[in-house]
């Protein structure tokens, strides 16, 4: 009989494995004895070593050796097992709520019983709930003591961390038994060690393996797998990639009489950096393959012009462009910039969103699908069934809170005409830290706009408690008096909420309006009509008021340059990235500029380390990395739609030193060991690779 393929191995076929517990595992993500054998421990416990009663301190997880004085049942709120031993240094009190009479009966007086648990404080000396224990007859016999360290594996609720320990011990010794397939080529392998090395090394250590080198990630057998979890990563994107290269697009050849009449018309030149992303834009463009392109550049680096300029080029041949952008208000803002920079040069813009109704949505989409419509802008209503493009070319997608990978796929799908696909540019608001724009985004060729309009000055940043609201209030007078100078004044949260303890935005412009009867207080919030918000901004930036009191609808879109300080209220209740985007709002003329970050007390260490990074750097680049740091890459590019937070062992931050040689292997299999390349995304990416495998 042939060895069993441990990847189809059912975990039911293994002890104490029934309905119930399977469902259980099922949560987990466990199906098989290979997926058992890839939930790795959390931690490990040292119990070898035993400590001695006296020594014992309230939350220590250590083992201990007595001999059993009385273990009796007792009667209160519930029925108990309560057992007390001695070990000549001190008494231990053990509880037991949920328990078997052959228990009550092993718990015999001068037995010994070894144990493990949390000491805690109890109602005489301290305690341990529900240990880990066996007992035998004398202190000589030690063949209970353990000779690895323990492991603690990620569990959920109603199964135990015996239970799943038994079934981890299980797998364990079928590993031994078998062996389980190394996709990876053996001269590729980090430290040398096979997959099987590593997986019986991580779920059993033994006790001169350096515990701490594990707690951290460290271990060359963590390290193992981490590296091949990473590169079963990048090949999935990468073979998204060389699909989407094989298939046609529509060559838009660089030529673009437009583009020379709009430049024309601004009353600013591009940046060097802007010029040279939109040439490789122009070049990718040029060939009759799909572009995939990310252009990322910081807060006010200018990526909505790039992405004016590569419209362009498409429209200028006759064909149609679709902007899309995550969110109402963002994507009403585009579709206003664009159609004052396209009407003149003869350009239809029209947008579409979910308040699109009507007779005007009827026109709209008549309009999209003839063709009149050459600029769409909207939100990804854009992507609905019933909206049908004449010949979109192009799609730019503005990702303010990222779009994943298969959401571009979809895009491409609903693009396409004849047999070919349209292009694909997708553009951050922030910028994303290199280690992720290598994984997350490795399906896409990356163009930096690392330079700032000139002009642009650095903005002082300082973090107030909101006790000292009174100070900041005359802050604000006196910029608007005393300097001529206009204010931005952002709220976190719209409704009043005791929970959030946010201060609602309608009552900060009432007070403020109180306060300094002298100033112009405007108000703008996401409830708002379009038009009412744009009249408003429009107004702000002609001067007409003072101070703009608005939720975080003003994050983009918004170029005062007169504004010179704002006020960000619970800066603790928001991310770096879209603090940072925030405070990207003033600094846009060449006069000092200052944020004031008005918290309330007391700060998380999460938050206080946020506003920390916030207060010593402007660059979004440094804040992008340490945003990664603090929060982990699920939550930096938005929990459910890349897959990556789904990473097992890997960790970004952790192992971004692996990266380049990731990169640099992935191009190598996929060209010579292309029968590892499938077999690796199938184990590590199950079903988020099946686009790649396709």
């Amino acid at each position: 009989m042939s060895a069993p393929n441990l990847a189809n191995y059912p975990i039911t076929d293994l002890k104490g494995v029934g309905p119930k517990a399977a469902e259980k595992l099922a949560k987990l993500g466990i199906a098989s004895v290979q997926d058992m054998l890839f939930h790795l421990p959390l931690r490990y416990e040292d119990r070898a070593k035993t400590y001695s009663i006296a020594t014992l301190m309230p939350h220590m997880h250590v083992s201990v050796e007595g001999e059993i004085e009385q273990a009796n049942i007792t009667f209160g709120k519930r029925r108990m097992l309560v057992c007390q031993i001695n070990d000549g240094t001190g008494r231990l009190t053990l509880r037991f709520f949920n328990f078997s009479a052959a228990q009550k009966n092993a718990m015999q007086p001068g037995k010994i019983m070894r144990c493990f648990g949390e000491a805690r404080r109890g109602r005489v000396g301290l305690e341990m709930a529900h240990p880990e224990y066996s007992i035998k007859d004398t202190l000589q016999d030690n063949n209970a003591a353990d000779d690895t360290l323990t492991p603690v594996y990620p569990t959920t609720e109603g199964l135990k961390q015996l239970s799943i320990r038994a079934i981890a011990e299980q797998a364990v010794k079928l590993l031994q038994k078998y062996d389980i397939e190394d996709h990876l080529p053996a001269q590729f392998r980090p430290n040398q060690l096979s997959l099987k090395e590593a997986l019986l090394l991580l779920h059993s250590p033994s006790h001169d393996v350096d515990l701490s080198q594990l707690e951290l990630g460290q271990h060359p057998a963590q390290q193992r797998l981490a590296f091949e979890e990473l590169l079963a990563q990048n090949l999935s994107l990468l073979k998204l990639r060389k699909k989407s290269q094989a298939v046609k697009a529509i060559a838009l050849p660089p030529t673009n009489p437009l583009e020379t009449e709009f430049l024309a018309q601004l009353p600013f030149k591009p940046t060097n950096a802007q010029s040279r992303v939109v040439s490789e834009i122009k070049q990718d463009l040029q060939k009759p393959e799909p572009m995939l392109r990310l252009v990322q550049g910081d807060v006010g680096s200018g990526k909505t012009l790039v992405a004016a300029l590569s419209a362009l080029t498409a429209i200028s041949k006759g064909f149609q462009v679709a902007l899309m952008a995550p969110t109402e208000i963002l994507s009403e803002q585009h579709a206003l910039n664009f159609t004052n920079w396209f009407t003149a040069l003869g350009v239809e813009t029209c947008w579409l969103g979910g308040k699109t109704k009507g007779k005007e949505r009827k026109e709209t989409l008549e309009k999209i699908a003839s063709g009149q419509a050459q600029m769409v802008v909207g939100t990804h209503a854009l992507f609905q069934e019933q909206v049908i493009f004449s010949n979109l070319a192009l799609i730019i997608i503005d990702e303010q809170h990222r779009f994943g990978v298969h959401q571009r796929l979809s895009l491409r799908e609903k693009g396409k005409f004849g047999d070919c696909y349209p292009h694909q540019l997708v553009m951050t608001a922030t910028p994303i830290p290199r280690t992720l724009a290598m994984t997350a985004y490795a399906d896409l060729e990356t163009s930096v706009i690392d330079e700032l309009p000139p002009g642009r000055t650095p903005i002082t940043t300082v973090a107030v408690p909101d006790t000292r609201r009174d100070e900041v209030i005359k802050r604000v007078k006196s910029a608007c008096i005393e300097q001529n100078r206009q204010v931005y004044w952002v709220c976190t949260l719209i409704d009043e909420s005791e929970v959030l303890q946010c201060q609602a935005a309608e009552d900060t412009a009432e007070q403020l309006t109180k306060l300094l009867p002298e100033l112009k207080i405007a108000l703008v919030h996401g409830r708002m009509k379009a038009q009412e918000k744009q009249q408003i901004m429009a107004d702000f930036k002609a001067g007409t008021y003072h101070v703009l009191v608005a939720t975080t609808v003003i994050e983009v879109g918004v170029d005062v340059p007169n504004a010179s300080l704002i006020i960000i209220e619970n800066p603790e209740r928001l991310g770096l990235a879209q603090l940072h985007q925030l405070r990207g709002r003033v600094g846009r003329g060449d006069i000092a500029s200052h944020c004031l970050l008005l918290y309330h007390a007391p700060l998380s260490n999460t938050a206080q380390k946020r506003l920390g990074v916030l207060r010593d750097s402007n660059d979004g680049f440094v804040i992008a990395e340490k945003d990664l740091e603090i929060r982990g890459p699920g939550e930096v590019l938005g929990t459910k739609q890349t897959g990556l937070v789904d990473l097992k062992i890997a960790d970004l931050t952790r192992d971004k030193h692996m990266l380049p040689s990731i990169r640099a292997l992935a191009f190598s299999l996929l060209n010579q060991y292309q029968d590892s390349v499938d077999p690796l995304i199938l184990r590590w990416m199950g079903n988020r690779g099946e686009f790649a495998m396709a």
